[in-house]
């Protein structure tokens, strides 16, 4: 049996699969409270997370009133993880 590489997908046990999430968040208010030491430490979680979920930050920008997240997660973990 002869296996084709799919370029742009990935897979488990399960399936083959290229499930990318755009993710924006803001503080309550939109106040602008993600900034020096908070940001820093808020991309240090979200790239821990993600190392921890084997899920793909594609692009990541923190700003000091939202965040934008670009993630591509495996479907059996699911974005809410």
């Amino acid at each position: 049996m002869r296996r084709m590489k799919l370029s742009g997908y990935k897979s488990n046990n399960n399936v083959v699969y290229s499930s990318k999430w755009h993710v924006v968040w803001c503080p309550k208010y939109r106040r602008p409270v993600l900034q020096a030491e908070i940001a820093a430490r808020l991309e240090q979680i979200l790239r821990e997370t993600c190392d921890r979920y084997e899920a793909e930050i594609l692009a990541l920008e923190i700003m000091p009133d939202h965040v934008h997240l670009l993630v591509e997660v495996d479907p059996q973990f699911g974005i809410h993880r």
